[in-house]
């Protein structure tokens, strides 16, 4: 993995997190946030689970949080973005956030949205990507930062780590294994696109 050279930003991109759980790769991109070199501010949190464990760490890190039900994916996306708008967002970062945007929701926003997938992208797109690298005996598996498109996970890759798969490796072994390395390299993606 290269070590991408850190510049000071003096004006940080205004930004969003998405998630729909724990929130381990949030709160890594909050540290990574607080730093001088980063260059991003995450001014917002978008959830669709309202007992998503990212909540308690964006209050106690003062961060705006919103969630959505999403019984309703078109009226929730339109009241995303109203959202987006009024705290002038730039930047969307999806962190293990199980919606699939619509290809209308990419275009109304209109700038960058990335996201991190545990795989070795373009091997096994969308859900249960531990239990295939498993059943097919894959000799390594990893992550994946890319850029959102109209396509599931389909976009321009930023940057993916390799992480070895071990005989005695069950899904759960793997999926925490795999998570370290996720929470490491989407800072480092991020400050790979804006340097």
């Amino acid at each position: 993995m290269k070590k991408v050279k850190s510049k000071v930003y003096s004006k940080k991109i205004r930004s969003a997190v998405f998630i729909s759980g724990r929130g381990t790769n949030f709160k890594s991109l909050v540290d990574f946030s607080k730093k001088k070199y980063s260059p991003i501010n995450i001014k917002l949190l978008i959830t669709d689970n309202k007992k998503a464990k990212g909540i308690i760490f964006a209050k106690k890190n003062n961060i705006k949080f919103k969630y959505f039900n999403y019984k309703n994916s078109h009226r929730s996306e339109t009241k995303i973005l109203k959202l987006l708008k009024k705290n002038n967002i730039n930047f969307i970062m999806l962190a293990g956030f199980m919606k699939i945007l619509s290809e209308k929701f990419i275009k109304k926003f209109n700038k960058k949205i990335v996201n991190i997938h545990p795989s070795l992208l373009p091997k096994y797109k969308g859900l249960n990507t531990h239990q295939k690298v498993l059943k097919n005996k894959d000799k390594f598996s990893g992550c994946t930062v890319h850029f959102v498109s109209k396509k599931l996970d389909s976009g321009k890759i930023i940057l993916q780590k390799r992480v070895k798969v071990f005989r005695k490796d069950n899904k759960l072994k793997l999926q925490k294994r795999i998570l370290k390395i996720e929470n490491k390299i989407y800072p480092l993606a991020i400050k790979k696109i804006f340097s």
